[in-house]
């Protein structure tokens, strides 16, 4: 079975996962209509969590619905769990 995640914008850096998801697993990103990308997993991420589309440098914008979120912490390889482990407020920190 295919494990789908999705983004909501083309400028975004992370998707959503759509379901548990374990580290290894083939993830196919829903970039569109008719527009994906597959991607393999380095950690597990939990359902409705973000994942890295792309490699992501420490200090850049994580960028959702096409607006920052956040600020990576440390470099974030593409597959990765973007959570509070690697992600600060882009506002607060």
């Amino acid at each position: 079975m295919t494990k789908k995640a999705i983004i909501m914008h083309p400028d975004d850096n992370v998707a959503t996962v759509l379901e548990k998801i374990a580290k290894g697993e083939e993830l196919v990103i829903e970039k569109g209509p008719n527009d994906t990308e597959t991607i393999t997993t380095l950690t597990k991420i939990k359902f409705l969590h973000k994942v890295a589309i792309r490699d992501i440098p420490e200090g850049t914008a994580i960028k959702k619905y096409g607006q920052i979120i956040g600020r990576a912490t440390h470099d974030i390889q593409k597959g990765t769990h973007v959570h509070t482990k690697n992600v600060k407020s882009w506002f607060y920190s």
